[in-house]
């Protein structure tokens, strides 16, 4: 894999809308955050791209299809334009995969940060063979919250203003952790997201099939069978058995069903049932959360799962 330059201070930093569209408040937040606290952020200028200001001009999304793929290669081909940053998740990021693959080239490769919906260009990153940042978007860094780790900004900046970018994010032990040590190429995101992109030439968890890879996983607002029924999927593709580690991340606005009183009671439950035996760490700081750390995918990196907890570090 591919890891972009480290990002020039002074570098313009884009903020794009490929999916749903944003909350202008958030928008206007974010730019003068910028402006009053350049110190907090990586690169210089923020550009604001057209699709962010559209504000749902077409429907739920951000823009009409035309100007998100417009302004996605024009970030990714700009010279000026260190790091790529998507405003927002939602839904709308699988329609541009086809249409700006070419623009993510490794003769002119970018960070680009985002999750959620956002998951799906990170699978088109991978698959072009350039590392992408999964991590919180414009909110996130408005709000700019104290994780444990340091604040988001700070945590952002550290990665991709490095040479080298390296990351190390320790978790609590729960009583569901699978105790062991993995180290593989580190992929995942959004579990629906990524199941929808199985079988094609995206399918990012099919990679733990012909590589070594700790997969990581998070979800929104999916009911508990939903979940179970995309872990299936997973589990007879292969992938579970394969996988040097899971990183079960955060799983968020679910309700309890007649079958499992948690999402994650169901999650344990399978994993026990197919006797995945490579190590597995609950309940980390991914997903819809304010911790959310930025993870690299595509970084060659270590999961250790002990009684005493969880430590995901690059390697």
């Amino acid at each position: 894999m591919l890891t972009p330059p480290a990002v020039r201070k002074g570098s313009k930093v884009a903020l794009v809308a490929p999916a749903s569209r944003i909350d202008k408040s958030i928008v206007d937040s974010l730019v003068d955050a910028f402006r009053t606290h350049p110190d907090e952020f990586p690169g210089g200028c923020l550009e604001v791209y057209p699709s962010v200001w559209e504000a749902g001009a077409c429907g739920s999304y951000a823009a009409d299809l035309s100007c998100r793929v417009a302004d996605l290669r024009s970030a990714l081909e700009d010279d000026d334009v260190d790091l790529v940053i998507c405003a927002r998740g939602g839904y709308g990021c699988v329609h541009l995969l086809d249409l700006v693959r070419d623009s993510v080239s490794v003769s002119h490769p970018k960070w680009l940060v985002g999750f959620s919906d956002v998951s799906a260009l990170h699978a088109l990153f991978f698959r072009q063979g350039i590392a992408s940042i999964h991590g919180g978007m414009a909110k996130q860094l408005v709000e700019n919250p104290d994780c444990g780790y340091g604040s988001y900004r700070s945590l952002l900046k550290r990665l991709v203003e490095s040479d080298a970018p390296r990351f190390s994010y320790a978790s609590k032990p729960t009583s569901m952790d699978i105790p062991g040590r993995g180290e593989g190429i580190l992929l995942g995101g959004n579990l629906a997201v990524l199941n929808g992109l199985a079988a094609t030439p995206y399918d990012l968890p099919g990679e733990c099939l012909v590589r070594d890879a700790i997969l990581f996983i998070e979800d929104i607002s999916e009911p508990i069978y939903a979940v179970e029924r995309m872990l299936w999927h997973l589990h007879l593709q292969g992938v579970l058995k394969e996988a040097k580690g899971i990183v079960v991340g955060r799983f968020t606005e679910w309700k309890p069903d007649r079958n499992f009183s948690s999402m994650y009671d169901m999650i344990s439950s399978a994993f026990r049932q197919w006797n995945v035996s490579c190590p597995v760490a609950f309940n980390f700081p991914v997903g819809h959360c304010d911790e959310n750390v930025p993870l690299i995918e595509g970084a060659p990196v270590r999961l250790t799962v002990s009684s005493t907890g969880s430590l995901l570090e690059s390697l």
